[in-house]
């Protein structure tokens, strides 16, 4: 039954110990509010799986969240690395952190896979690459109908999918505008799901006819967090805060640096502080 109720309360009822999460959003969308709450109420040895992994991912892995990243790019956008998943790849600080890296296609095939309830995704892909070498995940099967040799990834199924969209209904029916990745995918390949929203609306109308559509049986809570998706955008409400991405790189490359700025920007605030950061940015 879907339940709308605040942040905290969704995390701390969802998200445990050990779970695998995709938090995903595609250039805007990005469910940052989400992201520092598992902070804040410190979830380990978490597998986090995402299309683009960027600073919300290098905050996480930064704060010892996790285990192992599934993913099929890394940085931070228009910028350069990510400077606390390198450290934790390369230094094992602050946790050592396992990886699996996949081609955008694999891993949109995956999730597609999960939501069907198939045990794998088979693509054309990976030819000429040398990922299978060090992926014991890619694999290759033969088309019993024309002989073809095919590339196969294991289905995505997250114990959790946490996706930022623009407007839920009071059922729980979740409306997403602009560009999408793979929310929709994620969501129906999920045992449960959390969806951040910037309003709640008696009912979801006059929307552009290619929006995306969560029923509210796709979804586990719903928790009202206006400007949820800051530094990242969110179409039709505000614009990509381009500044912060920008520093985000000095502010990363440096241990100490990150965990005080962690400590006064996600540590001590609250999703409702979200909602003024964003008002800032538009």
């Amino acid at each position: 039954m879907i339940r709308h109720t605040d942040l905290a309360s969704a995390i701390e009822a969802n998200v445990a110990d050990g779970d695998t999460l995709a938090l995903e959003g595609f250039t805007h969308l990005i469910p940052f509010a989400a992201g520092h709450e598992i902070i804040r109420q410190g979830r380990r040895r978490l597998t986090l799986i995402r299309m683009t992994p960027d600073l919300i991912y290098d905050q996480m892995i930064g704060m010892g969240c996790a285990d192992k990243l599934v993913f099929s790019w890394g940085g931070n956008p228009g910028v350069g690395s990510l400077h606390r998943f390198r450290d934790a790849v390369e230094n094992r600080w602050p946790t050592p952190l396992d990886v699996e890296e996949h081609s955008h296609a694999a891993l949109a095939n995956a999730y597609d896979a999960g939501a069907a309830g198939l045990p794998c995704a088979i693509l054309r892909g990976y030819l000429g690459s040398d990922l299978a070498k060090v992926n014991g995940n890619i694999r290759s099967v033969t088309c019993p109908f024309t002989g073809e040799v095919l590339s196969a990834v294991p289905a995505l199924r997250p114990d959790v999918a946490i996706v930022h969209a623009q407007r839920a209904d009071r059922e729980g029916n979740v409306l997403i505008e602009g560009i999408v990745g793979v929310q929709k995918e994620a969501v129906l390949a999920a045992k449960r799901a959390i969806v951040t929203v910037e309003e709640v609306v008696d009912d979801l109308t006059d929307v552009h006819p290619n929006a995306t559509f969560l029923p509210f049986w796709t979804v586990t809570a719903i928790a009202l967090v206006p400007g949820g998706a800051h530094p990242s955008y969110a179409h039709g409400y505000y614009s990509r805060d381009n500044a912060h991405y920008k520093a985000w790189d000095a502010i990363s490359r440096d241990r100490d640096s990150f965990l005080a700025w962690m400590k006064d920007n996600v540590l001590s605030k609250r999703p409702e502080d979200f909602a003024t950061q964003a008002g800032r940015a538009a």
